[in-house]
């Protein structure tokens, strides 16, 4: 099938209620021609890729529906329509739960106290159970028969056998076995000994009213926790989603007035005043501000922004008066790119979850034949019926495929929802598996490891010059050009103060640029430059140079009034959180690499800033993914960070990719991990994160499996109160929800602390004169 003509829905789906449900519809949608479908249980949702010309989404509608499930057309829900489903359906159960619970404290006290079986107690207890068995198990029943109906069976099927069989089972004792006469008594213990008949009245038939009540009450204690859990599970998704503005001030000819979000168009000016969410992603036009975007990034402090700068969409304004032009709305802003990448994590199966989805598949079929298998075995050995009847109710209550559908996507669902709270994106389920083998971590060193923006980190002039008049005078003429070196000076000549206006200015390509300020005609460019207008370079001024250049950064010469007066050094700065991050890397196991572009010199220099040992330097853009290529070849595992589009390439081609999210889209696409914060410490806290949320997952399949294991086996030779399985299933299920719910209290080592650039620009320089 062509990939590029395929068709992507992400059905909602209804009727699931366990594993196996989830698992028979994925093999229902998938034996359709041209179908690639995965069926996520915990989010209830059916993510399906098809070719148009071989189905339809319609076809795929009625596929789940002919499986006895229901599905819908995917439609525009907001997250508030989202939350009100959520919580319609644990008002339902808390419904069904409190008036279940009611009726059930009674019938269980007669069957277990027999001072208060009174003459003719079972008929009592069977009045009181038969609304909780009937009403507050009808949506077991309800499933039951539907599966029924498709020649299936589900978790709903063993609930339902279990609790009609023993209520059944109670009616013909009470109508036919004399159960219901005076006289008899009956207890209970933990196991099933003593509930097969009643003391004094062997020839009498016992009663489980209160097992059929017991088993739908603490069941549907299960699936109330289950709801509540899963509904905190998705919390920080909806958190997420609801960060948006919901209405904007446009700034048009007709001047300010109020639009809805959904209004906005791409160009159109908006007005962000203080305490104000940026309404989409744009260019601040006019003002200077600064942007909390915590709750975007998880950066912890605010970042200058003026004109020129650009903003993301929900993030808050913390200062002054902002003018924005849009750039990207609705469905392309950042906002909805990170929500799109977190639902598809949330939506997908990790490779571990295979072996739980292939048990899911034949687990209620082999749970009703070892039930029967049991009741028969008890028969064949000379065990009374009631005691055999026992056994195999109890197995049919205890068997739980829900804790094996939940241990994957729950756990998946709390990781990337608390990832995307603190700026960390897990792009795919399967990326989880990546995080853990790897073991080389391979650094791009522009944007990545360094700030990826040139700034003027010292000044030397000869004796007689004040540096600050150099920066004010070099400054204005570089504040003309349109040079990343020049305009790094410029900026730092303006955080100083007002320019000097500058006229008959000349741009030099490659060279330098001149220009008349305040009665000095400046120079400022290459030693060639100055050396060729007759000016000599002071020995003072060749040192600052040469020391530069040894240190990998750039040396700027100026003069002026026919002489050499001042060298600026210009560097793209390391990030101050980098060397901290690479010891985290190395924490981690990882063996850090830095791959540049740059030349030799220059890379050694930063690496030694940061700690790195292993350096590749002089590499072209294209050759960045042959590196990464090498190393796997010797047998590492590679991932690789970066965020410029020349390392989109490498990123795709590492074993584990991961983007910064303050570079291009390409490196966002390339990637499997995206860090939303320049902040390099955090892509050590993504690994971590997604590390935790494997292990967590392992966990959880180990003890849904385990649980399984041990409780079959126990039930089946009799050693297990039907109603003490039935706490025992229900538990659980709740267990691997709320394992999974501790990653909610995953924190990062250390909060990220971003300087602002214009705190950096107004910073003092070095100066040597």
């Amino acid at each position: 099938m062509n990939v590029a003509a395929k068709g992507h829905v992400d059905l909602p789906v209804t009727g699931m209620t366990c594993a196996s449900c989830a698992a028979r519809i994925q093999r229902r949608l998938n034996r359709l021609e041209g179908v690639s479908a995965t069926v996520n249980y915990a989010t209830e949702t059916a993510t399906v890729d098809f070719d148009p010309t071989q189905a339809t989404v319609e076809d795929l509608v009625a596929s789940v529906v002919a499986a006895g499930y229901g599905a819908t057309l995917p439609a525009a829900q907001g997250v508030d329509d989202l939350a009100a489903g959520d919580d319609g359906r644990v008002a339902v159960l808390r419904r069904r739960l409190v008036v279940s619970a009611v009726l059930s404290v009674p019938v269980v006290a007669l069957a277990m106290i027999p001072a208060l079986q009174f003459d003719r107690w079972a008929w009592v207890a069977g009045v009181l159970a038969a609304p909780v068995v009937f009403w507050g198990g009808w949506g077991f029943h309800r499933a039951a028969w539907i599966n029924l109906r498709h020649r299936t069976a589900t978790m709903d099927t063993l609930i339902s056998l279990g609790s009609l069989a023993a209520f059944g089972w109670s009616v013909v004792a009470l109508l036919f076995l004399h159960a219901g006469e005076p006289g008899g008594t009956m207890s209970m213990n933990m196991d099933m000994r003593g509930m097969a008949g009643m003391s004094g009245m062997a020839h009498r038939g016992a009663v489980y009213f209160e097992v059929a009540a017991t088993v739908i009450t603490l069941i549907l204690l299960g699936r109330y926790f289950e709801a509540r859990a899963k509904r905190r599970a998705g919390a920080a998704l909806a958190a997420l989603l609801a960060l948006g503005a919901k209405d904007v001030a446009v700034i048009d000819d007709d001047g300010e007035r109020r639009i809805p979000i959904n209004e906005l168009r791409v160009g159109m000016r908006f007005v962000v005043r203080p305490g104000e969410k940026v309404a989409t992603d744009g260019t601040v036009v006019e003002g200077r501000s600064a942007i909390d975007a915590s709750l975007l990034t998880g950066e912890s402090l605010p970042v200058e922004v003026g004109p020129g700068d650009p903003v993301t969409g929900s993030t808050v304004n913390v200062g002054g008066r902002l003018v924005v032009v849009a750039t990207r709305v609705g469905a392309d802003t950042a906002l909805a790119r990170i929500g799109r990448l977190v639902v598809a994590a949330q939506t997908g199966k990790a490779p571990v979850q295979r072996l739980a989805d292939r048990v899911s598949l034949v687990f209620v079929p082999a749970v009703i034949l070892i039930a029967v298998g049991s009741l028969l075995t008890w028969l064949a050995v000379g065990a009374s019926a009631g005691r055999a009847f026992t056994a195999a109710v109890a197995v049919l209550i205890v068997a739980c495929p829900c804790a094996l559908g939940l241990a994957t996507p729950t756990a998946i669902l709390v990781g990337s929802g608390r990832g995307a709270q603190l700026g960390l994106l897990i792009k795919g389920p399967e990326v989880l598996e990546s995080t853990r083998r790897v073991d080389t971590i391979v650094l791009d060193k522009t944007g990545t490891l360094t700030t990826g923006r040139m700034t003027l980190v010292s000044v030397a002039t000869i004796p007689g010059i004040d540096a600050a008049e150099a920066v004010r005078l070099v400054g204005a003429v570089e504040d003309a050009s349109e040079h990343p070196i020049g305009r790094a000076i410029a900026a730092a000549a303006r955080a100083a103060g007002s320019l000097p206006p500058v006229d008959s200015f000349v741009s030099h390509r490659g060279v330098g640029a001149e220009g008349l300020v305040a009665g000095h005609f400046v120079l400022a460019g290459r030693p060639s430059m100055l050396s060729e207008r007759g000016m000599a370079i002071p020995a003072e001024l060749l040192d600052a140079v040469t020391a530069a250049r040894s240190d990998g950064r750039i040396a700027i010469c100026a003069g002026w009034d026919g002489q050499a007066t001042a060298v600026f050094v210009v560097a793209d700065t390391v990030k101050a959180t980098s060397a901290e991050a690479v010891a985290e890397f190395r924490a981690l196991g990882l063996r850090p690499i830095l791959l540049t572009g740059d030349n030799e010199t220059t890379a050694r220099a930063v690496a030694a800033q940061v700690g790195i040992t292993e350096v590749v330097a002089d590499v072209l853009p294209e050759g960045k993914a042959d590196v990464v290529k090498g190393l796997q070849a010797e047998g590492r595992v590679v991932a690789m960070v970066g965020d410029g589009v020349n390392d989109a390439p490498a990123l795709a081609q590492a074993d584990l990719g991961l983007a910064m999210g303050t570079g291009t889209d390409a490196a966002f696409e390339a990637s499997d991990l995206t860090v939303m914060s320049p902040d390099l410490r955090l892509a050590a806290d993504a690994i971590r994160l997604s590390r935790r949320t494997l292990r967590i997952i392992q966990s959880n399949l180990f003890w849904a499996f385990a649980y399984n294991v041990v409780a079959l086996p126990i039930a089946a030779a009799g050693w297990l109160n039907p109603m003490i399985a039935g706490a025992a299933m229900a538990s659980s299920s709740v267990f691997v929800v709320s394992n999974s719910l501790r990653l909610r209290r995953f924190q990062p080592r250390q909060q990220a602390a971003l300087t602002a650039p214009a705190a950096a620009a107004a910073a003092p320089l070095p100066v040597a004169s």
